[in-house]
């Protein structure tokens, strides 16, 4: 059987369930595009800047069972998309990232995008092909993704030459999909967990994204623990926010209160899919226990940064669940510490706090957050970018269902947000989709607006404009006493939506916050993307700043102490 290369990446997208791809058409991947628009089951997405495609590819795998996939032009197309699959790759979330390639039946140099890119591209992805022979397509995207999906997940870059997409050649076999397998279960290590775990006098639990499907068993073992559960902020919603046992964010000195109370003291810790990273951690501020379990599907994030006493290589979801029965078994009755009374006072007082700040005619974020909560649907996704709106809604912003909330964690790129929505919403027409963005991050992607427009997707984009890159901002002030380029030029947002066809609305005080929030979230359920401009007072550090701060500067020796202290002085006298 004869076949167009073209045709058969069309074929085993479509056999591997790919339901969208993200791109930007290019003379390398013309007839690619041509296949896809044939498609009754893939729906190929124009964004603006392939950036925007690979932030959309991981946002599908993020909230969907489907692997996110880009279709990019070699050379610039793919270095613009870098950013997007280098989150995915620090992140662990799996994407299939296919590019058009200059002609192979030719011996001309210099051809247009003749440049190695699957060199440039290697350290940010798992696995790099460059397909040879039509008989090859079909076989090499299923390993692609088979890599993409086993172990940690990742990104996977496929290069099809644009001779083999034009022209017919044998296409082979055409095998069925792989079945992707996953590591067994040590059952003595499961026995060993369940013993440290039930033994212990102060169990605790810090999950990670790895546990995101895990959530019923997660639960359970919780429950019988009676154990505090705190989240990365890639895992904020492994852990639904309106059980008694969540924690919050984090357990350190950057974590919220009660994350920090419910986890003091604590003997034995749980860790499920999480790595102990720099944000985790509030900049390597918090320590596990010495006595830990720790799960993980990659053997080198257990350990890497804390030994642990009991190693389990295992998928969250099948460790989870052995070890939620194990200690049923061996613990007739679930326990009762009285953290859960703690974590519910330690709660209140935070948010009391909170909304005792004063925001001087500006929006206090916790009024905005309680509003938006209150007027989601349990089940609505929450995107965020990168900035000190993440760390507010880590805080501040309950998340109710697994895979609820996606953001930008370890490769910590601006611009995630927009184009993670709009994906998210794509492929979840029937859900809410609510992007929390930063006016600096909204500077980079927010043309991807025009993205949702043109395909009728009914995103809410609250931007938290306040003029700064207001994270960076409040990092200088107090040691620098000054802001370099961190004070935003003026953008005004209202002629900025209607440029790209969106409603807008603006929020400018606390008075105006609820029915703000419900006027866009009204205009969205009628497939209207609209931008809302918030006028948010960032004078409070959120806990994570003031954490992470504080922990760096205790890393400082005495002369460097000095030196930041002198300067900022200095600078405060004269001005």
């Amino acid at each position: 059987m004869k076949r167009s290369g073209a045709w058969l990446v069309r074929h085993a997208l479509e056999r591997l369930g790919v339901t969208h791809t993200f791109g930007i058409p290019g003379v390398h991947t013309t007839e690619l595009y041509d296949e896809l628009g044939r498609s009754n089951q893939i729906t190929p997405i124009l964004v603006t800047h392939e950036a925007g495609a690979a932030f959309g590819a991981d946002a599908i795998s993020r909230t969907t069972n489907t692997i996110g996939t880009c279709v990019l032009v070699p050379a610039a197309g793919l270095t613009h998309a870098a950013s997007g699959i280098g989150e995915a790759f620090l992140a662990g979330i799996p994407m299939l990232v296919i590019t058009g390639g200059i002609r192979t039946d030719s011996r001309a140099r210099y051809q247009l995008h003749e440049v190695d890119g699957r060199a440039i591209i290697a350290p940010i992805t798992k696995a790099q092909f460059l397909v040879e022979r039509h008989r090859d397509i079909v076989p090499t995207l299923y390993d692609a993704y088979r890599i993409a999906m086993s172990g940690e997940p990742g990104p996977v870059h496929v290069e099809v030459p644009v001779n083999l997409q034009l022209f017919d050649g044998e296409a082979g076999t055409l095998r069925e999909p792989p079945v992707i397998e996953r590591p067994a279960l040590d059952a003595q290590q499961i026995e060993a967990a369940a013993e440290a775990l039930i033994n212990a006098k102060r169990p605790c639990i810090f999950a990670g994204w790895g546990a995101a499907r895990a959530g019923d068993a997660l639960t359970r073992l919780a429950e019988r623990l009676d154990a505090p559960v705190a989240t990365s902020l890639q895992g904020l919603s492994v852990f639904p926010a309106h059980h008694p046992l969540h924690a919050g964010f984090g357990f350190g000195p950057s974590a919220s209160p009660a994350g920090e109370r419910a986890f003091k003291g604590c003997d034995v810790m749980l860790a499920v899919g999480v790595r102990f990273g720099e944000i985790a951690t509030g900049s390597f501020g918090a320590s596990p226990p010495p006595r830990l379990v720790h799960i993980d599907i990659n053997p080198d994030a257990i350990g890497a940064n804390h030994p642990a006493e009991i190693a389990i290589v295992a998928d969250a979801a099948d460790a989870l669940s052995a070890l939620a029965d194990a200690v049923a078994r061996k613990q007739a009755r679930p326990r009762d510490t009285g953290v859960r009374a703690l974590i519910a006072t330690a709660k209140s007082e935070y948010e009391a706090e909170w909304r005792r700040h004063d925001p001087k005619g500006r929006v206090n974020p916790a009024v905005f957050f309680t509003a938006l909560r209150a007027a989601l649907d349990d089940d609505a996704i929450v995107a965020a970018d990168d900035g000190n709106h993440t760390f507010l809604a880590a805080e501040l912003m309950a998340i109710h269902t697994a895979r609820g909330f996606i953001s930008p964690t370890d490769f910590n790129c601006m611009g995630y947000c927009v184009p993670a929505a709009n994906a998210a919403k794509l492929a979840n027409p029937s859900r809410q989709v609510a992007a929390i963005v930063g006016d600096g991050a909204f500077l980079m992607t927010g043309l991807e607006a025009l993205t949702a427009k043109a395909h009728g997707a009914g995103v809410a984009y609250f931007v938290f404009a306040d003029g700064e890159l207001s994270q960076i901002a409040q990092a200088q002030e107090t040691p620098y006493n000054r802001k370099t380029c961190t004070v935003l030029p003026p953008v005004k947002l209202g002629p900025w939506a209607e440029a790209v066809g969106c409603a807008f609305v603006s929020i400018g005080t606390d008075a105006e916050v609820e029915t703000g929030v419900a006027e866009a979230l009204a205009l969205a359920g009628e497939d209207q993307p609209v931008i809302v401009e918030v006028k948010i007072d960032y004078s409070k550090q959120t806990r994570f700043t003031k954490g992470a701060v504080a922990t760096n500067l205790k890393r400082f020796d005495l002369p460097t102490k000095a030196k930041f202290v002198g300067r900022a002085l200095a600078r405060k006298v004269t001005g």
